[in-house]
Formats: C-alpha cells, structure tokens, sequence
C-alpha cells in the first residue's frame, strides 16, 4: 500500500550484485570453463525523494541496468537493502510490484498489432478491467500526443520514438509512484528524443511520479534531472545536483556533466565493457 507520509521515494543502502563470467573452455574436453567473479553494483547507497527525476549516469558496463534490475525485483541483492516508499524488494515484493513500473531501451511488443492492441494484452496481464482500460489507454496515449486514430495502427509501421511513448503508456497503466526508466532514448532520432524527453517531464508534472533515469547521455541527465549520481565500475563516485557536480569538478564555468564524467571516471563513455546480464 503506498503511504503518501512517506518522503522518500528510493532508499538504496549497500547494496552489491555479483555475477560469474564464464571465460573459455578448460582442455582435454573436460565440461567445465574457467570463471571470474564480476561485481556488477559495488556497496551502493542512494536516496530518491518523492517527486524527484534522479539520473543515474554512466558508460555502458558502469552497473545501471543490473541496479534497475535489482530495485525492480528483478534480482536479489548478495548485500545491502532496497525500500521503495518504505517497503523491502525481497521481503515485500508484491507490495513493491504495485508502486512501480519500468521502460527498458528495447521494450518488448507485438509489433504486428496496434498500440490498442499491446496494450490491452497488458491490461489483462495486471488484471485490469477491459472497458475501463481501453478509456484509460485512449486517455493515456492522448496526452502522449499520439492521435486517437492512430491507436488501431500497427506499430511496427511507427517510429522508435512513438513505440518509446507507447511502452511508457504501458508504464502507466498501473498508476505507478516511481516510474524505472532504463535508458528510455537510447537509439531514438534527435526529435524523438526530444518528444520523450518532454514527456518524462509532463509525467512529473501532472502525474504525481516520481522517476528513477538511467542514461550514458549526460545532455539528457542535465536537461532533465534534479539529482544525479556518476556510477563508474558498479561504484558510485559523485552524487549531487547537475550545477553542483559542475561547480566542484568542472573546469570552469563552462564546464559540461561530460567534463565531469571524465574528470571522475578517467574514462570515455565507449570505454567500458558491455555489463553482464545476470
């Protein structure tokens, strides 16, 4: 149940996740490989408050996807503690499950059927109403700017950034109170980006949610993030508001969030290996 007394949204407390990385096969033909331990999220502490857009930013590697994937209850933390709105992920999943919903980078659809269509195979899924949950869908995608008669389309014929606006739609069908958005405008043309960079703000704005943004593009992080935190190597190393972060670990008054990735991590965005996926 979710207690609006309650001010923060997210309490990430030391939290770890390892994974075992096979590397090649042992000789002699024996069914075994050799294997190294990675540490995928490395004793991370973070705290969202109710209403905030929190980025957290990092290369591809840098452990974002698996931390959205462990506040999901996707995985289970090896250490540490996850609240969301007050409750634990491991020990009260189904309670964490109905406050929170997520958009991944590639979300999955049935392309040959309308947005319509997706969407009320989604509903059934959360166990909606079918009647109240075509008004909803219908309300939903209106005020993601897609036309009412472009919702019986396939969407395989929509661009990436309209597909991107209706897997948020599905997001919302649950009326959920932290919104996991996992790098949301990654692949996405300039001005789809821009349209879905917009429409996490509206959400803000108009639906009480408060959003969790994983993204390697820092122009993204600052146009749209109250907070952020650097996560580099499954560690986080920086976490403060964009003007903050620039202001003491940018080179000037100029400085950009790249500048200070760069100063912090030693590293270019490209540079990290692809994270493991658990």
């Amino acid at each position: 149940m979710f207690d609006r007394s309650v001010s923060r949204a997210l309490e990430v407390d030391a939290v770890s996740k390892r994974f075992l990385d096979r590397l090649f096969p042992l000789p002699f033909g024996r069914d075994r490989a050799a294997k190294r331990e990675i540490i995928a999220v490395d004793s991370v502490s973070l705290v969202v408050e109710r209403g905030q857009i929190y980025g957290i930013l990092g290369a591809n590697g840098s452990g974002k996807s698996t931390l959205i994937r462990l506040i999901s209850t996707l995985l289970i933390p090896d250490a540490g503690r996850i609240r969301v709105f007050g409750h634990d992920v491991v020990r009260e999943e189904m309670a964490v499950k109905r406050l929170i919903n997520r958009v991944s980078v590639e979300a999955a659809f049935f392309r040959v059927l309308s947005p319509m269509e997706n969407l009320l195979y989604a509903a059934r899924l959360y166990g909606l109403d079918a009647r109240r949950a075509r008004k909803q869908i219908i309300e939903i995608l209106e005020r993601l700017g897609l036309d009412r008669d472009r919702v019986h389309e396939p969407l395989q014929k929509m661009s990436r950034g309209t597909q991107q606006k209706v897997a948020i739609a599905r997001a919302l069908l649950t009326s959920p109170v932290l919104l996991l958005l996992d790098e949301p405008t990654t692949g996405l043309d300039p001005r789809s980006k821009r349209e879905v960079q917009k429409l996490i703000l509206d959400l803000r704005a108009t639906h009480d949610a408060t959003i969790l943004l994983t993204t390697h593009d820092m122009e993204e992080a600052d146009r749209l993030c109250d907070r952020v935190a650097i996560l580099h190597r499954g560690r986080i190393v920086a976490d403060a508001v964009p003007s903050e972060l620039k202001r003491v670990h940018g080179e000037g008054p100029g400085a950009s969030l790249e500048d200070v990735f760069m100063r912090l991590t030693g590293h270019r965005l490209e540079e990290d290996e692809a994270e493991p996926v658990g």
